[in-house]
Formats: C-alpha cells, structure tokens, sequence
C-alpha cells in the first residue's frame, strides 16, 4: 500500500509543478509580448494606439489549450503559394499534420514550412501553424491567429494555444499576413491566447 501511495503523491506533485511550470511560462511570454507592444522601438502600433496601449487582451490561461498532438509528417506534399492580406503570395510547402482532441473533439491542424530557408539559425527547424476557429471574428481577430512551432525529434509535438498570437494586421493595415488555409479551420472555440485587439 504505501509504495503505490508515495508513488501516486510523487507523481501528483510531479504534475502540479509541470502544471505551475507551464503556467510561468505562459505568463513569460504575456509579459513579453505586452513589453514588445509597449516599446517604440519594437511595437508594430500606430502611434494613436501606442499612446493609448495598457497591455494585450489575453483570454484566461488555461492548461486543456495547451494539448500534446500526434506529429504525422507528410514528405511529398506540393508547394503552394499561401493568400495574404496583399497580393504578396509566400511560398509554402505542407510539412506534417498535428492530431489531437480537445473537449472530446477529433481535430487536426496542417503544419507549413517555407520554401525560401531562413538565414537566422534559430528558424532552421521551424515550421508556420495559422488557424481559425469559432472565436475568430466573435472574441479572437477575425482573420484568424498563429502558433509558432518547430519540427519535432520524434511523433508528438505540445500545441500551446495559449501563446496563440494574432497576425500584424490585426494591429495595423501597414503589414501583408498570411491568411489561414480553409483546412485549418477548427470548428471549436479556442478561448486560449490573444484575443482582439481593441475590442472588448
């Protein structure tokens, strides 16, 4: 008896701190998106916004968002040239498929890798995940919100949709954004991550 229940508190206390660590984390990157917003060297605001900014709209944090999803990488996919806001077209191949369920539903979201590499090392490995959902428009940016991800080392990889941000021009119409493909639209609300900036 007493083994198993060490064992079961271990591994409670092992999950809560995985749990406050996760949380930290999240509230890292809040703070630093605000900070990013805040300051004029690196805000992408109109100056009237920027006078008027306090800090980001962020829904509630909430660990069922951030979901361990199968990593399925789809090798011979075509390159596609991606919508924007503009007529700019980037070119992007599909890199793999990340399955999961969230509030007992099957969903599934496309990965996509740019065909032009980028010179910065630390985006070698990393791959591009826009998508909507039934906030997009009603809560969250209409046009939808991103996930940055990198390719895995094996076949799972963690989808943090409470670091999901918004896309430049749901700040400001200066900037050309991608706009998510139709398949990677989840017919769920994900009330997790930024929401719309300048409604309340």
């Amino acid at each position: 008896m007493k083994p198993l229940f060490i064992f079961l508190v271990s591994s409670l206390y092992l999950f809560a701190n995985a749990q406050s660590e996760a949380i930290q984390e999240i509230e890292a990157y809040q703070t630093s998106e605000n900070e990013k917003f805040a300051n004029p060297e690196t805000t992408i605001l109109k100056k009237t916004d920027l006078d008027n900014f306090e800090e980001l709209d962020f829904y509630p944090i909430d660990l069922n968002y951030r979901v361990e999803a199968t990593f399925v990488r789809t090798p011979n996919e075509t390159p596609f040239l991606m919508k924007t806001s503009t007529s700019r077209l980037p070119e992007y191949v599909k890199y793999g498929e990340a399955h999961f369920s969230l509030f007992g539903k099957e969903l599934q979201l496309n990965l996509y890798q740019s065909t032009t590499p980028s010179e910065d090392p630390e985006y070698i490995d990393y791959l591009f995940l826009p998508f909507t959902d039934l906030t997009s428009g009603d809560g969250s940016y209409g046009g939808g919100r991103f996930l940055d991800a990198y390719i895995p080392k094996g076949d799972t990889i963690v989808l943090d949709f409470n670091k999901a941000y918004n896309p430049y021009c749901a700040y400001n119409t200066r900037y050309s954004c991608p706009i998510p493909p139709s398949e990677n639209d989840l017919a769920i609300r994900i009330e997790a991550g930024v929401k719309d900036f300048g409604h309340h």
